[in-house]
């Protein structure tokens, strides 16, 4: 499955934003609401060995690999009910993650190198209801309000089909859809190969790949741990923990379509064709 890298890319027009743990630390959040559970029943804390099959997976956190590695002496509902409680009182502290900010501001006022302009849009397996809770503390709220209503595509969003969440590519053209649905008169369509979409879970760097679009990974450094080894086929969208089929979609190893980078902080514009230059985002320095 070895290719050659491939080098000639075009200048990225358009950023397609996962949120889950990549923008905010809802990763976090989601491991206290699960070990407070957990606790109660006299269950170890969720280790990264079963976090890492259940990030990404839209409905993993009830699923059952949870529960088969949990067995909790409640029904599923009941967990369900527990959980859901527990999120009321832990997601509304969600917060940014280092490095989100400023890369939000530069982006919202970045040009490529060629002058057009750079667009971007969110991508979440997370349903409108949890989004609001997740963001709905002050300063997050204002960090997300970079990006406009109609290019959020969210988990229940009726735009995309239901049950083709993560790995499958929908929701990331979805999201440019939204994006060339609205670009200025005169500006030119954006193709898939000119979008950057950013993820921290496998399944989302697959459905990026899958959809055609170049990938930065930022995994969480626990995540990172438990793939140790496997980076190269992570970037190739290679790990099927959903198969889904459709294998052409998939990427080759070290093709040069996808990047481990360790933070946002560490973004590499100029890599990217991105034009974010100091001038620029002193002008557009208010979200």
């Amino acid at each position: 499955m070895g290719s050659t890298s491939r080098t000639d890319f075009p200048p990225v027009r358009a950023c397609i934003f996962d949120m889950d743990g990549l923008l905010i630390d809802t990763e976090e959040m989601y491991t206290i609401c699960a070990n407070k559970i957990l606790a109660k029943y006299g269950k170890p804390n969720l280790p990264w060995s079963v976090k890492a099959k259940l990030m990404g997976v839209p409905g993993s956190s009830t699923g059952e690999v949870f529960h088969a590695w949990a067995a909790l002496p409640i029904s599923r509902e009941q967990y369900k009910q527990e959980l859901r409680e527990q999120q009321h009182l832990h997601f509304p502290n969600c917060k940014p993650l280092p490095g989100v900010e400023q890369l939000l501001l530069q982006l919202k006022v970045a040009h490529d190198v060629a002058g057009n302009k750079v667009h971007i849009a969110l991508a979440s397996s997370s349903e409108k209801y949890n989004f609001e809770m997740k963001t709905s503390r002050p300063e997050t709220k204002q960090t997300f309000s970079v990006f406009e209503e109609h290019r959020r595509v969210l988990g229940d969003d009726p735009r995309v089909k239901k049950g083709r969440g993560k790995p499958a590519p929908d929701i990331f053209l979805m999201a440019l859809r939204t994006i060339n649905e609205s670009l200025d008169e005169g500006e030119k369509e954006i193709t898939p190969e000119e979008c950057l979409v950013f993820e921290d879970s496998v399944p989302g760097v697959e459905a990026g790949r899958r959809a055609g679009m170049r990938v930065i990974w930022v995994p969480h450094p626990g995540l990172m741990e438990e793939y140790e080894g496997r980076k190269r086929e992570v970037l190739a969208g290679r790990i099927g923990l959903v198969p889904i089929g459709d294998e052409w979609q998939l990427g080759s190893l070290d093709d040069g379509w996808a990047e481990y980078v360790p933070s946002l902080e560490d973004f590499p514009y100029a890599k990217y064709g991105i034009d974010a230059g100091q001038r620029r985002v002193k002008e557009g320095a208010q979200l």
